[in-house]
Parts: C-alpha cells; sequence; structure tokens
C-alpha cells in the first residue's frame, strides 16, 4: 500500500484522518501546516487545499481536501477496513451518518468556535444558538448512533473533545450528560491506534472523555 502525507495541525480536523490512517495500518507521513503563521492560506498550501482549511491528504493519485472526503477516500482504499465496502449490507447507513458529521456536525462546532466568521455583527448570539443546537445533535446521536464503523468513530471522536476546550468558558460542556456517547469515548481512547495518534498531538490520556488542553511536539491548535 502506497505511502500518503497528511498535512495537519495538532488537535484539528486532521486528527480525525491521523485516527483513520493508524486504525487502518496505513503508511503515512506528515507535513505540520504552521497555523501561527497562517500557513494553511499560504500558497503551497492552497494548491492542496484551495479551502485554505486544514487538513490535507497528498495521494498517489493527487491531493484530497474535505475531512469526509479524506475518510470516504481512505474506506474505500482499503474495503471493509473503515467502514463497508460500496456493495456490503450497510453501506447506506455508514454514509448517512458519516455526511451526517460531515455536513451537520461539524459545521455547527464551526459556528460555535468561530462565530465571528459567520456573524460579525453579533457573534455571541450565534454562539449561544450553536451550543443549543450542538446539544440537539448530541441527542440525537446518544439515541440513534452506534460505533459499528471506524471511518465515522474517528470523525466524531474529536467533535466530542472540542467543545469542551474551544467552545467557550470551561465547564459549559459535559459530555457525561450523554452517556452512551461518553461511554463510547472512554472506550475508542483506550485502543492502540487511538493511543498511538492522542500520543503523535500530545493529547494525554483520557483525549476523548475527559479532554485537556494539547502539548503537541511541534505546532500549535490555534
Amino acid at each position: 500500500m502506497e505511502s500518503v502525507c497528511l498535512h495537519y495541525a495538532p488537535d484539528n480536523a486532521s486528527l480525525c484522518v491521523r485516527l483513520a490512517l493508524e486504525f487502518a495500518n496505513r503508511p503515512y507521513r506528515t507535513a505540520l501546516v504552521n497555523r501561527a503563521a497562517a500557513g494553511q492560506r499560504s500558497a503551497s498550501y492552497l494548491q492542496l487545499n484551495p479551502a485554505g482549511l486544514i487538513p490535507a491528504l497528498e495521494t498517489p493519485s493527487g491531493p484530497i481536501f474535505e475531512t469526509g472526503a479524506i475518510l470516504l477516500w481512505l474506506a474505500d482504499s482499503a474495503p471493509g477496513t473503515l467502514m463497508p465496502a460500496p456493495d456490503a449490507p450497510g453501506r447506506g447507513a455508514a454514509l448517512s451518518w458519516l455526511f451526517w458529521m460531515s455536513n451537520t456536525l461539524h459545521p455547527t462546532l464551526r459556528t460555535l468556535f468561530y462565530p465571528e466568521q459567520y456573524l460579525p455583527a453579533a457573534p455571541s448570539s450565534l454562539r449561544h444558538a450553536a451550543k443549543h443546537r450542538l446539544a440537539s445533535h448530541l441527542d440525537l446521536l446518544e439515541a440513534e448512533w452506534s460505533p459499528d464503523h471506524v471511518a465515522q468513530m474517528c470523525y466524531l471522536a474529536p467533535m466530542l473533545r472540542w467543545p469542551a476546550l474551544y467552545g467557550g468558558p470551561a465547564g459549559w460542556y459535559d459530555l457525561g450528560n450523554w452517556p452512551r456517547l461518553h461511554l463510547f469515548a472512554q472506550v475508542f481512547e483506550q485502543m492502540p491506534a487511538t493511543k498511538r495518534a492522542a500520543a503523535a498531538e500530545g493529547l494525554g490520556a483520557t483525549p476523548f472523555s475527559a479532554p485537556h488542553h494539547p502539548i503537541p511536539p511541534e505546532g500549535s491548535p490555534t
């Protein structure tokens, strides 16, 4: 299996991809995107991801951007490893949740973390609304989602982590309010592939069930 290159920053959406690469045992190397110097908007990086966002993945068939697209490409390059193969039972349900995470949950988090980019005149109002919307998303996951496919788990786990660190004053968010999701986070963070990804980005021993700000070996999360 050919190696790929993950352009990443610590504790960014690229973490979802690093987790998937570890679970798939896919050979890969990394290239740090220096967010402190706005590296994601450099001319060279924009050739990989014209949206100027992290991550980007260099593959033998060219660069890919958007977290969900990268996860789907990785899954289809090793059928049955990260999610059902294209002709397998359960493929439709797996795609539904993956795209829901990409199109619904992830954008809600972006409005929570960067409200001034979406509503400059009233960012606090948008952040307040995003918190309520996030709670409804987590209620849906708590009731309906099952950790059946690795690609979904790799996407979801970081998104359960980030609100505790980047969504506002400490203490507003408690994953324990969603017991099934909290249990998933506890189990997922003990898996060997997860531990390797967490160590590479300095996330600590309980990165998803009880997160702390990262101490990465290189780079900065913001």
